[in-house]
């Protein structure tokens, strides 16, 4: 059991706790903080932009992160901040689709079998919400943390280095013609339903529009007043950096434990050291799941293994990203080349990268851009955070002084500002005004 007394007001003494190292009590550090403290467990894109906005509130914040900021699942990302990504993935027709799709070699959607036992609990789950009704309540709560995301960077980001990374753009979504369009029409009446209409190109309009694209692309579905990131890793190790000006101490480690006194936090645990703190924002992705099993919420939380391909383009680039909806992969043109990220893959954390993914992957974009001489430079294997539920967690666990801000899906990059500005909010001012109950962490239960 892990255990902090104190002695007064000013000194705490560390007494008796377990470490992975078994280290003994006398060797560990005691960080303490002369105002309040709030520690942030996880340095990617949520977890910097809860830093920087408890700071800007004049809160004392150490991040921490077991790697270098940026480097986790923000680093691979596709880099679009896709303000109209309301749609969840469970869509009608997906429990009748499922099984086609996965005996499908072309089609990018993969499973590790021997997986399977272990996933099919939380499989279970999520294919309850593949109908109507469930996809309508489950993209009116994303629409909140996504609509205003390149405002939201922006904010982030105004009078910061991070700034330079940051662009508006077009967003398009790339079909073979107006039928395969018409085939969406249940997503696509989602995303008017948040404020987004399409402008439609066809025939040979869209090759004047995006020459790179195969001819086989007769309709693009273009939506304008997006934004992208054109390094993602930078730009989160920048507004690390930021956080770093602001005053935060920046620590690598991995957070061990976590002591509560009478259900409140009193401080977290890494290898190294007792961390004393106020609160607890944990924003580690699908990292988060076993600290939020020490203060009894048992998430339905998977791993979407994703891939990328970055290839180096000898000649040409495209001039905004696209969604090729053939392939299910968003082509990004990003500061070193082209960036090519999608593809879902069920298997878990600990095995390495799976050659059939990247395979398709690489095979659908030479076929989508056959113009384009590419040189395979770099590939990536990433995990999105997937919740049962497709909306993330974000809010106070049990009253305890943690709050929950990961299982973003697919919308890490283009919800993380708006989800770290809630928490500092909530953390810093009491409340915030708008509804949270989409995402209340506490629903899962113990």
């Amino acid at each position: 059991m892990s255990i902090i007394l104190w002695t007064d007001l000013d000194t705490y003494l560390y007494t008796e706790y377990e470490t992975a190292r078994n280290a003994a009590p006398n060797s560990i550090k005691v960080h303490m903080s002369a105002k309040e403290n709030i520690v942030v467990v996880g340095a990617g894109i949520v977890g910097v932009s809860a830093a920087i906005w408890l700071l800007r509130a004049g809160k004392d914040v150490t991040l921490l992160d077991r790697t270098a900021p940026g480097e986790g699942t923000s680093y691979g990302s596709a880099g679009v901040l896709a303000s109209c990504s309301v749609a969840p993935v469970t869509a009608p027709g997906m429990i009748t689709k499922a099984p086609g799709m996965l005996l499908n070699p072309n089609f990018p959607l993969f499973l590790r079998w021997s997986y399977l036992p272990k996933l099919a609990p939380w499989l279970l789950k999520y294919l309850s919400h593949a109908n109507a009704p469930e996809t309508r309540r489950i993209a009116a709560g994303l629409a909140p943390l996504t609509t205003d995301s390149v405002e939201q960077h922006e904010s982030l980001t105004e009078g910061t280095d991070a700034v330079r990374w940051l662009t508006r753009t077009d967003y398009s979504f790339a079909y073979k013609n107006r039928s395969a369009f018409e085939g969406d029409a249940f997503t696509w009446g989602l995303r008017r339903d948040a404020g987004f209409e399409p402008d439609i190109i066809e025939g040979p309009a869209v090759q004047e529009f995006e020459p790179l694209l195969s001819s086989d692309m007769q309709l693009l579905a273009v939506m304008r007043q997006h934004g992208v990131i054109s390094a993602p890793g930078a730009y989160v190790k920048a507004l690390a950096d930021e956080a770093e000006r602001l005053g935060a101490r920046l620590v690598r480690g991995e957070m061990r434990d976590v002591v509560l006194m009478d259900n409140k936090v009193e401080a977290i645990i890494t290898e190294d050291e007792t961390i004393l703190c106020d609160n607890v924002v944990i924003a580690t992705g699908v990292w988060s799941k076993p600290l939020a099993k020490k203060l009894g919420i048992d998430v339905p939380l998977e791993t979407e293994r994703g891939y990328h391909i970055e290839f180096e383009p000898e000649d040409r680039v495209l001039r905004s990203p696209i969604m090729v909806t053939t392939g299910k992969f968003v082509a990004t043109p990003m500061l070193d080349g082209l960036r090519c990220a999608g593809v879902v893959e069920f298997g878990g954390l600990a095995a390495p990268a799976s050659n059939k993914p990247l395979a398709l992957l690489e095979r659908t974009v030479r076929a989508t851009f056959p113009s384009l001489r590419l040189k395979r430079r770099d590939t990536w294997l990433g995990h999105r955070p997937a919740p049962s539920d497709s909306l993330p967690l974000i809010g106070e666990i049990r009253g305890s002084g943690v709050f929950a801000a990961f299982g973003h899906h697919h919308i890490g990059l283009t919800g993380g500002p708006k989800t770290g500005r809630i928490i500092a909010d909530v953390i810093a001012h009491g409340g915030i005004n708008m509804d949270l109950t989409p995402y209340d962490p506490n629903r899962f239960g113990g």
